[in-house]
C-alpha cells in the first residue's frame, strides 16, 4: 500500500506528487488549477517532499541559475488606485507622501545594482499609467543611465498601457515589463475597486504582443482562500509569463490590510513550490515579504524549494535585506548568478 493509500485508508487515491512528478518534472506540463488545490492541501509533513520536488523542477527545466534584480522608485506614492496593499495609495492615511526620483538619483541606482552582479534594474512607478511626463523621464533614465556606461538590462513597472504607450517602451529599448494580476480574478474584487483584473490582462497581452517580456506576479496573504490561490497559479500558467515576482503581504500602515497576519512559513513554503509546479520553466523570483514570513532559514529553503531569482537590497516602500547577505546565501547554495552576457 502507499504513503497516500495509507492516510487515506484506499488504493484508489493517487498521490498528489507522484502525479506531479509523472507530469511536471518528467514532462514539463504544468499543474492545473484542480492539481494545484491538492498540492496546496498537503499535510505539513510532506512539505519537505513537495519542496525536494519542486527543487528537482527548477533544476530540470531551468538550470541551477540565478537571476538577480535591483528596484527603484521613480515616482512614488500619491497613486490614485485603491489596491488594499499599498501605502503608495492616496486614497489611504498612511506615511509614503508622493516623491520623483531626479535622474542622476536614477542613474546612481542603476550603477550600485550593477555593481551587486544584478542583471536586472527595474524603474517603478505608482501610477495608474503613465503621462508623457512619466514617459518622458523614462526615456531620459534610460539615456542617461545607457551614458554612464551601464548595459543592465532594463525593465519598467508603469501601471496600464494604452498600445502606443506600449510602442514606446519598446522603442526605448525597455526588455521587460511588470504588472502584477496581484491575486486570483475571483478575489481581486476585494483587493482593488478603481480598476478590474481584466484592465491588467489585457496590458499584460498587449505586452507580450509587442516582444516584450512578460512579468506578473502577486501577493500572498491578502485574505485569498486555499482555493483561490490555486486559482491564481493556474491563471499565471494560462498567461505564460516570463517571470513572476512572489510576494508575501506586508501589511502596511493606514492601509485597509494594515492588521492582517503575516502568512505562516510554512504555507509560504507550500504556496511557492506549488507556483513552481504551475510554472517549471517560469523565473521565479523571491520579491517582498519574504524576509517576514520566512526569515533567513526560509530564504534558503524556498531557493531549495522552487525559487530561481531574487530581488536584492530594498523594495518600493520596505527595506530588504543586505544585498550581500543575499549573495553569499547563493554562494553557499553554490547557485550561480546569471551573467548579463546572456541576457544580450
Amino acid at each position: 500500500m502507499t504513503a497516500a493509500a495509507e492516510r487515506t485508508g484506499t488504493e484508489s487515491v493517487s498521490d498528489p506528487l507522484a502525479t506531479a512528478r509523472e507530469q511536471v518534472l518528467e514532462r514539463g506540463v504544468g499543474l492545473g488549477e484542480e492539481q494545484l488545490l491538492e498540492i496546496l492541501r498537503l499535510d505539513d509533513d510532506r512539505i519537505p517532499e513537495l519542496l525536494a520536488l519542486a527543487h528537482e523542477v527548477r533544476m530540470r527545466w531551468c538550470g541551477p541559475e540565478v537571476e538577480v534584480e535591483g528596484i527603484v522608485s521613480l515616482k512614488t506614492g500619491g497613486c490614485p488606485e485603491d489596491c488594499h496593499f499599498c501605502s503608495q495609495s492616496g486614497q489611504f492615511p498612511s506615511p509614503v507622501r508622493s516623491a520623483w526620483l531626479d535622474i542622476p538619483g536614477l542613474v546612481k541606482a542603476a550603477r550600485e545594482t550593477a555593481a551587486t552582479g544584478a542583471t536586472e534594474f527595474c524603474i517603478v512607478a505608482a501610477v495608474r499609467g503613465p503621462d508623457k511626463r512619466l514617459l518622458s523621464q523614462v526615456r531620459d533614465g534610460i539615456k542617461a543611465i545607457r551614458e554612464d556606461g551601464n548595459d543592465i538590462q532594463i525593465a519598467c513597472s508603469l501601471g496600464m498601457l494604452t498600445q502606443a504607450q506600449v510602442d514606446e517602451l519598446v522603442e526605448m529599448g525597455v526588455h521587460r515589463y511588470n504588472h502584477n494580476l496581484e491575486t486570483a480574478r475571483s478575489h481581486f474584487p476585494s483587493v482593488v475597486t478603481t480598476h478590474s483584473w481584466e484592465e491588467r490582462w489585457e496590458t499584460l497581452k498587449m505586452v507580450h504582443a509587442a516582444g516584450m517580456e512578460v512579468c506578473c506576479g502577486g501577493i500572498i496573504g491578502m485574505g485569498e482562500t486555499v482555493e483561490q490561490r490555486a486559482e491564481f497559479a493556474a491563471q499565471l500558467g494560462e498567461l505564460d509569463p516570463h517571470e513572476v515576482p512572489m510576494n508575501f503581504l506586508i501589511p502596511q500602515p493606514g492601509t485597509p490590510y494594515e492588521n492582517y497576519e503575516i502568512v505562516e512559513g510554512k504555507d509560504a513554503l507550500r504556496t511557492i513550490a506549488a507556483f513552481r509546479l504551475a510554472l517549471p520553466r517560469t523565473i521565479l523570483r523571491f520579491a517582498g515579504g519574504r524576509e517576514l514570513t520566512l526569515g533567513d532559514l526560509g530564504a534558503e529553503q524556498g531557493m531549495l524549494g522552487g525559487i530561481n531569482a531574487i530581488i536584492v537590497g530594498n523594495y518600493l516602500t520596505n527595506l530588504g535585506r543586505p544585498a550581500q547577505q543575499d549573495l553569499d546565501m547563493l554562494a553557499d547554495l553554490k547557485m550561480p548568478v546569471k551573467a548579463l552576457s546572456e541576457h544580450l
